[in-house]
């Protein structure tokens, strides 16, 4: 006969099977992680009932001690009474002693599963980088080798990878002392800034420079805040913060855009290469300062709920929010949405959620060298789908990268039935809502040029005659 579930305690929690027709699904409610700390918080909880039926158990027996001297004043009752409550104190040891072997099977339970993920990992990164596995790997069924998984295995041996990123010759990253060895690529970029000739990377004061607000429509989709970025990229140096809501229950959305190599001055472009190095090197200091000083000026309220969204670079920045004191000192970051953005080293404080697509052919959310944490409040989605070859010709960072692309998966995330996907995309509704009408306020930001060797600044080469397009100016602010 099959044992009925308490009441109230819902079906036994069964990991998602992690993929969904073009998407590959890790992290979440459905993750191994989560399943792993719901085992845990079982076996916590069992602790907690085995605690309280001890003390049952040695109240039960205090009275049975108690009863003896009255058993000769009624022999009979006396004896009947002490052995039904003797009775009672082994039938709780009895339960109490089963409790206690389940939660250590629960807990062994917990160690297996652990050590059987740990050595998968292990073993599929050995196949993915020793010599002569390649060929064997389709033949076990095992996931294919992936521009993503190439690029992340080998970030701390091949320099000309971080090179690539930065838009900067193999042989002048190598010169600048770049051997991305164990210290990660965080220590690698601060070696990188301060070596000859590479000054330009180094994080300089970003100001807001101007501004404009309009009110329109707005999709709060994933992939409708996605589309945003792809149109703010056009724009050299520019964000938006969407002010959704009324009333009470108003939050913010701030959309950053990805890496810009042309339209402005050489090195004021805060999402120029230097943006890359002060993201993943230094954590967003100077973007992520300006950052917040825009939501001040858009009206964002002190506590305010605030939800970031940004594309390759843009994402970097947004992540980095989620650990800046100084940001959450002012507002509550809930959510982070990134597309194609290496942001496997950023931890964001607890209680921001995150969802991040990756597409297995687009190298550069590999290009720190580190997966996505699977926790239950970060979900990372790998798009899977083919790409026509005639694409492989474009030139750029690859066709994998394509934002458009990242939009058309964001759609199908926004429609699976994929537990995990359902709540990630459910906090973020939370947070922005079901869109219309909203107040959008573009900021155009400015990096402190780079000095010259006499301490005066650059030229400004290059600067664009007229106004940068969807960039407006206030009076009295210089360009």
């Amino acid at each position: 006969m099959a044992e009925a579930s308490p009441a109230g305690s819902g079906p036994a929690p069964v990991p998602s099977a992690g993929t969904d027709g073009t998407l590959r699904i890790r992290g979440g409610v459905g993750g191994l992680s989560f399943q792993f700390e719901e085992l845990l918080a079982g076996a916590s909880a069992l602790d907690g009932i085995v605690r309280e039926l001890a003390a049952v158990e040695a109240e039960a027996e205090g009275v049975h001690r108690a009863l003896f001297p009255y058993q000769s004043a009624s022999y009979a009752s006396g004896s009947d009474a002490i052995m039904a409550v003797g009775e009672g104190a082994r039938a709780l040891g009895s339960v109490r002693m089963e409790l206690e072997r389940l939660c250590s099977e629960v807990r062994g339970s917990h160690r297996e599963y652990e050590s059987a993920e740990a050595r998968n990992t292990l073993l599929l990164r050995v196949g993915r980088t020793g010599p002569g596995y390649g060929p064997l790997w389709r033949l076990f069924g095992l996931p294919p080798i992936t521009v993503r998984d190439a690029v992340e295995d080998g970030i701390s041996l091949v320099p000309s990878t971080l090179a690539l990123l930065l838009g900067l010759p193999a042989g002048l990253v190598a010169a600048g002392g770049t051997a991305a060895g164990a210290a990660g690529v965080r220590s690698t970029i601060r070696g990188l800034t301060a070596g000859p000739g590479l000054e330009f990377l180094r994080p300089r004061p970003v100001r807001i420079a101007g501004r404009e607000t309009r009110t329109e429509q707005v999709d709060a989709s994933p992939a409708g805040l996605l589309l945003r970025a792809e149109a703010l990229g056009r724009s050299s140096g520019d964000i938006e913060v969407l002010e959704l809501g009324e009333g009470g229950n108003r939050a913010w959305v701030v959309i950053i855009p990805g890496t810009q190599l042309d339209g402005l001055p050489q090195g004021t472009n805060p999402f120029d290469a230097g943006g890359i190095a002060e993201g993943l090197g230094y954590d967003s200091a100077e973007t992520g300062a300006a950052i917040r000083r825009a939501l001040a000026e858009a009206g964002a309220e002190a506590g305010g709920q605030v939800a970031a969204v940004g594309y390759s670079q843009g994402g970097i920045h947004a992540m980095n929010l989620g650990r800046d004191k100084a940001f959450l000192a002012d507002y509550e970051l809930k959510f982070v949405l990134t597309a194609g953005s290496p942001v496997g080293g950023i931890e964001p404080a607890a209680g921001t959620g995150s969802l991040h697509l990756e597409h297995e052919q687009d190298w550069v959310p590999g290009a720190d060298g580190r997966p996505n944490p699977d926790t239950r409040d970060r979900v990372t989605v790998t798009l899977t789908s083919p790409i026509p070859g005639p694409e492989w010709l474009a030139p750029g960072l690859g066709p994998g990268h394509d934002l458009g692309r990242y939009a058309d998966g964001a759609r199908l995330v926004a429609a699976s039935p994929d537990p995990s996907l359902q709540a990630s995309t459910a906090a973020l509704a939370a947070v922005v809502g079901a869109g219309g009408t909203a107040t959008v306020t573009r900021f155009s930001l400015r990096r402190e040029g780079t000095p010259s060797r006499r301490g005066l600044p650059q030229a400004r080469r290059g600067v664009p005659s007229g106004r940068v397009p969807g960039e407006s100016w206030p009076r009295g602010i210089p360009r």
